[in-house]
């Protein structure tokens, strides 16, 4: 095996952060690639998956995945080729997606084959980096968080937060395609011009435009929801947590469902996540307020994958990703972007060719 003469770089986690990460967080490390050994198979990093969650994994305490420990590689999505394998399931060639962490090569041993995740990807579906998008876990995420948790129906009008983000711009495409007034909620005009006119939003808000003079910013967030949603809202895709979460709440409609998805805007709090002050809406319009972890409908992506593969196909989806390349050395830097608001679209790290 070639490769074995390789060096893989990576980037581990040397401590906890308390608000944003910064350098003091990462260490840089390097060891020789290493043969799986029989019935094992060994990866080359192509590209990774950036998300918001990253940030939650990095915290100590139960949640619905284990902590990334203390000098362990940082957890993360991605895509990759086969380069060796000794086992029947790959082929060297083969593209492959899974949790491959924050490195350049990953090699599976056989008896951690099986809870590794790792799958072939089908290259005539979409293009490597829609298989960290709208075909990977930012597309599941919607997809069954609208559908199974929202249950929108036509006619209904969906709302939903980072709408140029990996998730939202996924959740409101699906939206439009089931009949519904799809809403969005981003920072800057861009975003939101691209939102309404490339993805077809019905309309689009931007949270980072300049408030009238005397007006708060977040009521003015409030105006915009008055105007593009002079109905009510029946779902909402959350994807910040609050202020934004109250706003909505305030214009939800009877039995609203309230699909609780993430909250990027407090991830970074160093005085501890905030909930709703609006909550009792829930309680007077008989809505429902429901959290959604992707990893509960594994066994259904299938199904998801080959439909949204479809409209990705006939034209009916777009899938934008924001590819910034400088292998993992780069990776502390772009992560950052997520939490400035700083990316437009799914983001990715370029590692190899």
């Amino acid at each position: 095996m070639s490769t074995v003469a390789a060096i893989n770089h990576q980037v581990r986690l040397a401590a906890r952060p308390s608000g944003l990460p910064t350098d003091a967080n990462w260490q840089f490390s390097e060891e020789p690639v290493t043969d799986p050994g029989a019935g094992g198979v060994l990866v080359q990093v192509l590209a990774l998956s950036l998300d918001p969650a990253m940030r939650g994994w990095m915290n100590e305490g139960k949640s619905y995945i284990r902590p990334v420990e203390i000098g362990e590689v940082m957890r993360a999505g991605g895509v990759g080729r086969v380069v060796a394998s000794r086992t029947s399931a790959f082929a060297a060639g083969d593209l492959v997606a899974g949790t491959l962490g924050v490195q350049e090569y990953w090699s599976v041993p056989a008896e951690q084959l099986p809870k590794s995740g790792l799958h072939k990807i089908d290259p005539r579906l979409g293009q490597p980096t829609q298989w960290l998008n709208v075909l990977g876990m930012p597309g599941m995420t919607a997809y069954f968080g609208l559908f199974d948790v929202g249950q929108p129906k036509a006619g209904e009008t969906v709302v939903v937060s980072g709408a140029a983000g990996a998730v939202g711009q996924t959740v409101g495409q699906l939206a439009r395609i089931k009949g519904c007034r799809a809403v969005g909620i981003a920072g800057g005009q861009a975003k939101c011009e691209w939102v309404v006119k490339e993805l077809g939003f019905d309309a689009c808000i931007d949270y980072k435009a300049t408030a009238p003079a005397g007006v708060e910013r977040w009521d003015a967030v409030r105006e915009g929801l008055k105007q593009h949603c002079p109905g009510g809202v029946d779902v909402y895709f959350d994807n910040v947590g609050v202020p934004i979460l109250d706003a909505v709440l305030a214009r939800i409609n009877r039995k609203a469902r309230i699909v609780i998805c993430g909250a990027i805007a407090q991830y970074n709090a160093t005085g501890g996540m905030q909930g709703p002050r609006n909550y009792m809406s829930l309680l007077v319009n008989r809505a429902r307020m429901e959290g959604m972890v992707v990893f509960d409908y594994a066994d259904r992506y299938p199904q998801a994958i080959a439909e949204l593969a479809g409209y990705l196909k006939d034209g009916r989806m777009k899938s934008k990703e924001d590819v910034v390349r400088g292998g993992v050395k780069a990776f502390p830097s772009t992560l950052l972007k997520l939490f400035s608001g700083e990316n437009f679209g799914k983001l990715v790290l370029h590692v190899a060719d």
